[in-house]
Order: C-alpha cells, then structure tokens, then sequence
C-alpha cells in the first residue's frame, strides 16, 4: 500500500476516534478491499461448503469495527490488527456456535505461510488454534499478537512490527519460535 494512502487512512481513523462520524464513512470505503481481502483468505482456510461466506465475515468484522469505542486507534496496521483479531474471533464463534466437536487424537495441520500446514476442510483446526494461541498468549503475549497479525490480518513483517513496536528483526525471531512451537502444540509433523 502506498505510504500517503497509509497515512490517510491514519489520518482519518485519528479523526473517526474524535468522533467524526464522516471520517469513519470515508474510512469504510478507503478499507473495503484490503477487509475483503482478510476475509477471503480466512474463509479460504475454512471446509468446503462452509455456510459463513466472505461477505458476511466482512460485514460482521466491519460491524464489530465501527462499535469500537474504547480503541485509541494509532494508524493503519493497528486497525487492519484489530480487524484480523475480530473475524479470526468471529470465525471462531462460529465454529463453536454450529456444534463443532473438539479436536480429537488426530493431527490437524493448518498452514502458517511458511511452515505450518492444516488442512482447511474442518473448523475444528480454527477453535485448536484459537486454543493454543489463548494458551501462548498467557506464556508470551507478544509472541500470540505476531501469529494473529501474520497469519490471521495478512500483515507483513514491517506492519507486525509496527504495530507491536519492536523492530522486524524480533517479529521475525518471534515468528520462527511460535510456528514450531504450534506444531509441538498441534500435533502437526515438521
């Protein structure tokens, strides 16, 4: 993304968190597509045939966004944080409102980019990963937010590292050590 549409994006979240009600309706459509986007990526990674679609993972996230009312919004990869932590929770609910049984002795594999790989067929891999990143982010809170930014908002190292405020090079670390220890977690073979 281009650094001036970047910082327009900054500027008008700075001004829908002083109230600008305009700003925030010039936000929406500055932010569809990239919402879009996550959405798409995290319904590509759920079963075939899955009754949530995109369109209504966005509209949710985009609902859940606009009724956030204690967030000191910072700039564009913090809200596109927030936006991936919100459907990665939606989706999660989901799972757990349709009945879905807990993983059992099987191993499930979820593809983290790089290293990671679980099968997208079965939501019960999401609620296992929401589980051990719940578990992780009580150990390593920061270490939680790198796997939630990366894998689940689409950011890139730089934004992960801005958003956390630590340099790339500790996101980068960060992310190595917990995709290896979801695989120990998860039950997943290297």
């Amino acid at each position: 993304m281009e650094e001036a549409n970047a910082q327009d994006i900054t500027q008008k979240l700075l001004q829908w968190g002083k109230g600008d009600r305009e700003s925030l309706n010039e936000l929406a459509l500055q932010v569809e597509d990239e919402l879009r986007r996550i959405a798409r990526k995290h319904m590509r990674r759920e079963r075939p045939g899955h009754t949530l679609q995109t369109t209504a993972l966005l509209n949710e996230a985009y609902l859940r966004l606009i009724n956030q009312t204690q967030v000191d919004w910072r700039d564009r990869a913090h809200f596109f944080g927030i936006a991936a932590h919100l459907m990665r929770q939606i989706l999660v609910d989901y799972a757990r409102r349709a009945g879905r049984e807990k993983r059992g002795g099987a191993v499930c594999i979820l593809p983290l980019d790089e290293g990671l790989a679980f099968p997208a067929e079965k939501s019960e891999e999401l609620v296992a990963l929401d589980e051990a990143l719940e578990r992780l982010a009580i150990k390593d809170p920061r270490k939680a937010r790198v796997v939630e930014l990366r894998y689940f908002g689409g950011l890139s190292v730089e934004e992960t590292a801005e958003v956390l405020q630590v340099h790339p090079n500790t996101v980068i670390r960060d992310w190595t050590l917990v995709r290896a220890w979801l695989r120990r977690e998860l039950g997943a073979k290297a």
